[in-house]
């Protein structure tokens, strides 16, 4: 469909909701991380390669509209952690709408992965800051053999231990997902 040579609103809002579905639908396949190590959460899971692929498809505004929506659903509808509403607006709907930077990649399916790095970057650069202020007061004083906690170390081996292989798979499914995107706008 299009309206004008340019794609219709319909088309993106369909494929938005699409990937928003999907992305639930993942986010209970997944592989618990942090309550190993006596944290409140965090898993590895698939959830944020469809934002991705949605988010390079369709540009920056869209990707952020989209990992808003899910980060607000996921919150609701897959058993969502938080200890207040900063922590469901930061952890949820914040950190997945970051996601969408991928979206500055904006039909570049040859750099989906280096786009798949930049959205988990931005997501964790969102969880990095409610470690360092919303969970810092409940650091505990050992962590992962670690002792003398800062927040900032905190922060970031408890958001690293998921977030470094959630980026692994989505930087790898996107590398193998080029040749599938190269054809979808054909």
């Amino acid at each position: 469909m299009s309206l004008n040579g340019q794609q219709s609103p319909v088309r993106r809002l369909t494929e938005g909701g699409i990937c928003i579905a999907l992305s639930l639908a993942l986010s209970y396949l997944k592989i618990p991380v942090m309550a190993g190590f006596g944290g409140f959460g965090g898993s590895i899971d698939f959830v944020m390669i469809p934002l991705i692929i949605f988010a390079v498809r369709w540009g920056l505004g869209w990707g952020i509209g989209a990992g808003f929506v899910f980060g607000t659903l996921k919150y609701i509808l897959a058993s969502g952690f938080a200890i207040s509403w900063v922590s469901i607006i930061f952890d949820y709907s914040v950190a997945y709408a970051f996601i969408g930077f991928s979206g500055l990649f904006k039909k570049k399916y040859n750099l989906l992965p280096v786009a798949a790095l930049v959205g988990c970057l931005a997501r964790f650069i969102i969880h990095f800051i409610s470690g360092i202020t919303v969970y810092a007061q409940y650091m505990p004083e050992e962590f992962m053999g670690y002792t003398g906690m800062t927040p900032v170390l905190y922060s970031t081996l408890y958001n690293g231990t998921y977030m470094l292989p959630n980026t692994i798979i989505a930087v790898v499914a996107c590398a193998l997902l080029i040749p599938v995107m190269k054809r979808l706008d054909h």
